[in-house]
């Protein structure tokens, strides 16, 4: 029985590890088919006729006749040739299979799993699937965003769909974590204050993609001020009270900006405890945040100063997956007892 167990354990585990592996991908070619601003080059979805690229010159110019349709053609790409649209479309198509492939990586193993070992892998993992299916359904309603009456995808839409990507790759590293039996240890810390990070390094997952969708880290390439003071020379401080902030992006560029201030401020004071508490097993994964942070904070502001440069852009983002991984790891590990007078 014992054998069975950790024979299964392991199938799990490489099961999860591979879902690990090919959703920090997708990540990335996600991120990189939006600051190429290619996310727009294929306007239908077509879940099965989708997966066979145009392979003939008359099928390519059939797919493009469909993106010359969009606003973002006519009124931003209108002197685009074939062979330019050719880059963004295999770019879109490429983000398009990796979501395929990792649908069907979740679900047939989960088939195998549950016949195999019986419903309680349903009822344990099923939830991975759940949030791979809507996942792909935000994609598409993003995407039909950007189809009619705007050159871009909402930035609503965009930043729902890269937290759910985070939220799924949370899920699984959580789930795999369980699977290693790590025993957590006491920290003199409460555990609250690391949850409390880690929502807020969720909740700058969300103005990151607002600041990406609004193209908002073009307004202003300057650092530490913005253009000529610490808030943006083109806004007021009474427009915080407006319900359409999110809308105005210098506001959302500040509100990105600081923040990273206010959680690098937490991660000190978290640190300070842990070097206090002297414990090896939480040494490794707070220095891992800790450079993590400060990298992603000097990308950030390169990235800025840079004018979005696709590079330091990119690496900003994939930065991003080691914090969130690292912290969920620590949080996994530390457990708090308050103490009684």
């Amino acid at each position: 029985m014992y054998s069975q167990n950790s024979h299964l354990n392991n199938q799990l585990k490489v099961w999860l590890l591979t879902l690990i592996v090919l959703i920090i991908l997708i990540i990335l070619v996600g991120g990189l088919t939006r600051l190429t601003d290619s996310g727009l080059s294929i306007t239908t979805w077509e879940l099965f006729v989708g997966l066979i690229p145009p392979l003939t010159n008359d099928k390519w110019i059939d797919y493009f006749k469909l993106y010359k349709t969009i606003p973002e053609f006519s009124e931003q790409n209108f002197n685009m040739t074939l062979n330019e649209f050719k880059v963004i479309f295999w770019w879109e198509w490429g983000h398009r299979q990796l979501g395929r492939l990792i649908g069907l990586s979740v679900l047939l193993p989960l088939i195998f799993f549950s016949i195999k070992y019986g419903l309680r892998i349903l009822k344990n993992y099923g939830l991975i699937f759940l949030l791979v299916c809507f996942q792909g359904f935000i994609g598409w309603y993003m995407v039909s965003s950007g189809l009619i009456d705007r050159i871009d995808v909402s930035h609503y839409r965009l930043s729902l769909h890269l937290v759910t990507a985070f939220i799924i790759l949370s899920v699984i590293f959580w789930k795999f974590l369980k699977l290693t039996k790590i025993q957590a240890q006491y920290i003199s810390i409460n555990t609250n204050l690391i949850k409390v990070f880690l929502f807020l390094l969720f909740l700058q997952l969300i103005i990151g993609a607002f600041v990406s969708g609004m193209d908002a880290g073009k307004v202003y390439n300057t650092w530490p001020l913005m253009g000529s003071s610490y808030f943006p020379d083109d806004s007021q401080f009474i427009e915080f009270l407006n319900v359409n902030i999110f809308d105005n992006p210098s506001i959302v560029q500040f509100i990105h900006r600081n923040l990273a201030y206010l959680i690098l401020g937490i991660y000190i004071y978290i640190l300070f405890f842990t070097i206090k508490d002297r414990n090896e097993i939480f040494r490794k994964p707070v220095i891992i945040i800790g450079v993590s942070l400060f990298l992603q904070v000097v990308l950030g502001i390169f990235t800025i100063l840079s004018g979005v440069k696709i590079f330091y852009a990119s690496l900003h983002q994939i930065n991003s997956i080691l914090i969130i991984l690292s912290t969920l790891y620590f949080l996994y590990i530390s457990k708090y007892e308050e103490k009684t007078n």
